[in-house]
């Protein structure tokens, strides 16, 4: 090996070691980010276990109460509980309070529960039922003013046949008709409720 090699060899070290001296902070902070982000990322997955562990406990404990007839301990097990469990358990508290004739205390269980984007839709048909029932159809309206659902659309029209509106409520019918599978249990209510509001059954071909 030729003396300029070596000269080029050490000069190439000594520029590495250089930048290493330069560069060790960053290096070794680098590293601890590293090894702070799997272990972050391991704490994050444990901890989401640990909380649908919870989660689930406290979803089988209220079903438990709820199965004993005790509503009111049911409601308070789940008193500021969030996500799916907690949701799932929360519209069964509200079943059980409107079948023993606690309605009020049902709306505001619907109207407590903190649902995941998913579920939203269904309490707000559940609360937007109880509403209409209780003659509060304006609340019925705007709570559902979002949902393009047949369940909900069918709701609305309920809220406009009731408030008078019974042309808006042929047209929502139709629409909540339009969107039922032929097959559906719905479907035939929706037809009576479409024909009550004045309106025509189409064929099942038109409402695909």
């Amino acid at each position: 090996m030729a003396i300029d090699d070596l000269l080029d060899e050490h000069e190439q070290g000594e520029r590495v070691r250089s930048w290493l001296r330069n560069n060790a902070l960053g290096i070794l902070g680098g590293l601890a980010l590293g090894i702070a982000a799997i272990y972050g990322w391991r704490w994050w997955v444990a901890h989401q276990a640990q909380q649908q562990q919870q989660a689930h406990s406290t979803y089988a404990e209220a079903v438990k109460q709820l199965e004993a007839g005790a509503v009111d301990k049911a409601g308070a097990l789940l008193a500021g509980q969030k996500g799916t469990y907690a949701t799932l358990a929360a519209l069964r508290v509200a079943k059980s309070q409107v079948e023993a004739g606690k309605v009020d205390e049902a709306i505001a269980t619907l109207r407590g529960i903190q649902a995941e984007p998913s579920l939203q839709p269904l309490v707000n048909e559940r609360l937007a039922q109880l509403l209409n029932a209780g003659g509060k159809h304006d609340e019925a309206l705007k709570l559902l003013a979002d949902d393009d659902g047949s369940a909900g659309l069918e709701l609305r029209g309920d809220a406009l046949f009731a408030s008078g509106k019974r042309d808006e409520a042929r047209d929502t019918y139709a629409r909540a008709l339009a969107g039922t599978d032929v097959a559906s249990p719905a479907r035939r209510r929706l037809e009576l409720k479409l024909q009550e509001a004045g309106g025509k059954v189409p064929e099942p071909a038109e409402a695909i």
